[in-house]
C-alpha cells in the first residue's frame, strides 16, 4: 500500500536509517506513550506502525460511527452486508489518499450479528519499516520529528520475563463440545466446524512485551499487536485470510491439517510424515482450499483462479499445517471489499458450508470478538490485507485471555481435537508477559 496523504496539507516525512531490528522499533513506538490508540502489523517484508486517530470509523451491530477531522462525529443506522457498510464509510472520507487499519470481529458473518463488528482508525502518523529503512509520515511536523528520534535512539530496554501459561485446563468441556459437533456432523447438519475454547489468564499482561517475545519464537505469515479505544490484541497470524493489491489480484491461503512442532529433529519429522499421510487430515484440507476456490469463483473473473504450493507443510511456532495458496483476479466492477466479504470468516476458522457452521458455533461457544476475525489494513487506491486471528491474546478491562479452536469431521476424536488446541496454544502461551 501507498503512503496517502490525509488532509489538504502536505505531510511531513522523514526517512531513517536504523540499524534496531523492525521487531524493537515497532516496540518502541508501541510503548512510548506518545499514541492512545495505534496499530502494528507485519506482513510481506514491511513493518508498519499506524499511531493516532486522525479518522475513526466504529461499526456495531445497529449503527455505524464515523469521525472524520474537522467535522462533527456521526451515527447512522446500516443494512446489508457489513463489507459494504465499510466500503460506503471509507468512499466519504474528506480527503483524496488515505490507508487505515484496524480489527473485524468474527461477528462481522454471523446471520444476527451483535456488539462491536469492526474498528478502524486513519492514523495521524505512519512509520514504515523495510530493508533497514524507517519511513516516518505524519500531518504535525513536531510528532513526525519526534518519532523519527525516538527510531534513532540506542535505548532498548530489556524485554522481562515470561510467566508461561497452563494450557491443559478445562478439557472434559471442550471434548463435550467436540462430541456434540461430531455427532451433528453425523446427522448432516455440516461437513466440518471449528469449535475452540478460551483459556482465561489470572494476571495482568503486559501486551508490548508479550508481542516481542512471541515474535520472536513465532514464524509467522502476519503478526499484530494493537490497541484501539482500550482493546489490546496481539498475535502471529498462521495464515492470510484476504490479500487484494491495487491492481485487483486476491489471493488468501487457507492452513487446514495440524501437528505438533519444535519436539526435535526426529519428532518434528515423525509428526511431519504424520500430517502428510493422514487420511483427517488430508480431508480436512482438501476440502477448505476447494471452499476457497468456490469464494473466489464468486468475485474474480473467469479462468483466473488457480491453486499453488497444494498441501505444502508450513511450520508456524510450536505447530505446522498443510497449506495451499488460492489466488485469481478480480472481476470488474469488483472490489477488495467484496473479496473480503467472500472469504470472511476464514474457512479454517468457521467450517464448511460456512453458514451452517456458523450458526453451530454461536450455539456451541460464547461470543468469540476478534478470535477468528481478521487485522486489516485497506488503502484508498483499493488495495487491502487482512490476517486471520489465531494464536493471539487478548486484553481488555484489566482481563487477558487466549483462545485455540480445532478443525472437526466426522473422523476427529474429543481427545486428538483437545491436543490440537493445546499445540496451538503453546504458540503464545509460553511467552505471555506479566504487567509490572
Amino acid at each position: 500500500m501507498s503512503s496517502g496523504l490525509r488532509t489538504d496539507a502536505e505531510p511531513a516525512e522523514l526517512v531513517v536509517e536504523s540499524t534496531t531490528d523492525p521487531l524493537g522499533l515497532m516496540a518502541r513506538l508501541a510503548g512510548s506513550g506518545l499514541f492512545d490508540d495505534y496499530v502494528v502489523y507485519e506482513g510481506s517484508g514491511r513493518w508498519t506502525f499506524a499511531g493516532g486517530t486522525l479518522a475513526e470509523v466504529v461499526l456495531d451491530a445497529d449503527a455505524v460511527h464515523t469521525h472524520w477531522p474537522d467535522r462533527p462525529p456521526i451515527s447512522r443506522t446500516w443494512t446489508g452486508r457489513p463489507a459494504d457498510a465499510l466500503r460506503d464509510t471509507f468512499a466519504e472520507a474528506p480527503f483524496p489518499t488515505w490507508n487505515a487499519y484496524g480489527w473485524i470481529a468474527f461477528e462481522f458473518a454471523a446471520p444476527r450479528p451483535s456488539g462491536r463488528l469492526a474498528h478502524l482508525i486513519v492514523p495521524r502518523t505512519e512509520v514504515r519499516v523495510e530493508d533497514g529503512r524507517a519511513t516516518v509520515t505524519g500531518i504535525d511536523t513536531a510528532e513526525t520529528e519526534h518519532v523519527a528520534k525516538l527510531l534513532t535512539s540506542a535505548d532498548t530496554p530489556p524485554v522481562a520475563a515470561a510467566s508461561p501459561v497452563d494450557v491443559r485446563v478445562d478439557g472434559d468441556p471442550y471434548r463435550a463440545q467436540v462430541a456434540q459437533a461430531i455427532a451433528e456432523i453425523n446427522a448432516g447438519h455440516y461437513q466440518k466446524v471449528i469449535v475452540s475454547r478460551r483459556l482465561d489468564i489470572s494476571y495482568p499482561v503486559d501486551i508490548v512485551s508479550t508481542y516481542v517475545r512471541g515474535r520472536r519464537a513465532n514464524t509467522p505469515a502476519r503478526s499484530f499487536l494493537l490497541d484501539l479505544g482500550g482493546f489490546q490484541a496481539t498475535g502471529f497470524s498462521p495464515e492470510v485470510l484476504a490479500s487484494v493489491d491495487a491492481s485487483g489480484r486476491v489471493m488468501t491461503q487457507p492452513l487446514a491439517g495440524t501437528r505438533a512442532f519444535g519436539l526435535g529433529t526426529a519428532d518434528d519429522a515423525r509428526t511431519r510424515r504424520d500430517l502428510e499421510t493422514d487420511p483427517k487430515e488430508i480431508y480436512e484440507h482438501a476440502v477448505s482450499v476447494r471452499t476457497s476456490q468456490d469464494e473466489l469463483y464468486r468475485v474474480c473473473a473467469p479462468g483466473t483462479v488457480q491453486v499453488t504450493d497444494f498441501m505444502t507443510v508450513k511450520e508456524r511456532g510450536s505447530v505446522q499445517h498443510l497449506g495451499s495458496s488460492v489466488s485469481g483476479a478480480l472481476a470488474p466492477g469488483r472490489t477488495s471489499w467484496d473479496a473480503l466479504d467472500a472469504l470472511f470468516p476464514g474457512v479454517t476458522a468457521s467450517g464448511i458450508p460456512k453458514p451452517e457452521a456458523i450458526e453451530a458455533i454461536t450455539r456451541l461457544e460464547e461470543r468469540r470478538g476478534l478470535y477468528s476475525g481478521a487485522v486489516i489494513t485497506v488503502s484508498h487506491d483499493g488495495a487491502l490485507d487482512s490476517a486471520l486471528v489465531l494464536r493471539a491474546l487478548y486484553n481488555e478491562n484489566d482481563r487477558a485471555w487466549l483462545r485455540a479452536g480445532a478443525g472437526i469431521v466426522s473422523a476427529s476424536t474429543p481427545d486428538r481435537e483437545y491436543e490440537e488446541t493445546c499445540e496451538k496454544l503453546s504458540s503464545i502461551a509460553p511467552h505471555v508477559v506479566p504487567l509490572t
